[in-house]
């Protein structure tokens, strides 16, 4: 009997692997569409964590209009790199505007990002490029959304049709839909034990 749970078993696990690689990958094609932005807080502070939330509004309002012309995650890449120290300039402002004096780097990284649920969409965990705003020394709980698409900044009907352009129909169902949030959460289970032996 017990070798026959400890088959079952191992049946049940070969089958979740097996069924997981095709999504897997198409989890890996999301990662190498999306760019993000990560901001790193000072400190826990409460008056760090409300500074960290007002760089973050300077920054969507700022950036709103920056991507309007890419039309894929390399070309809104490159216009946060051409804007790199506008960027910062107007997250050192909003800092001083608040009566602070922390530093702020902004920097273009490669990162890894847990899953992570927002308003309309899923995105699986994975290595994504990301716009990294990091203020004085940055050691507080940090804030991140998508930059292009721009999920952080339209959540309108017509920043969902972007999305779905830019996704490809796919990848938009798989970020859309609540049906894979478990698959996800599967994936990201995986990639920690693989990274735990490796």
């Amino acid at each position: 009997m017990k070798n026959f749970i400890k088959a079952a078993c191992v049946a049940f696990i070969l089958t979740v692997v097996y069924t997981m690689i095709p999504f897997q990958a198409a989890c890996s094609d999301i990662t190498d569409d999306v760019f993000r932005m990560h901001i790193l807080a000072n400190s826990d502070s409460e008056e760090d964590q409300n500074l960290k939330l007002k760089v973050r509004d300077r920054l969507l309002e700022c950036s709103q209009t920056l991507f309007e012309q890419a039309k894929s995650k390399e070309e809104a890449e490159k216009v946060v790199a051409d804007h790199l120290q506008e960027l910062a300039d107007a997250a050192t402002a909003e800092i001083a505007e608040n009566g602070y004096n922390y530093a702020v780097q902004a920097e273009i990284t490669r990162m890894y990002f847990t899953t992570r649920h927002y308003e309309n969409y899923t995105l699986p965990s994975g290595m994504y490029d990301a716009l990294r705003i990091t203020i004085g020394e940055g050691k507080g709980h940090n804030w991140w959304c998508v930059m292009f698409p721009s999920l952080c900044i339209n959540t309108s009907a017509d920043g969902d049709r972007k999305t779905k352009e830019t996704l490809g129909d796919e990848e938009y169902d798989l970020v859309k839909n609540e049906k894979h949030e478990y698959k996800f959460f599967i994936v990201e289970f995986f990639e920690k034990i693989r990274s735990s032996f490796f």
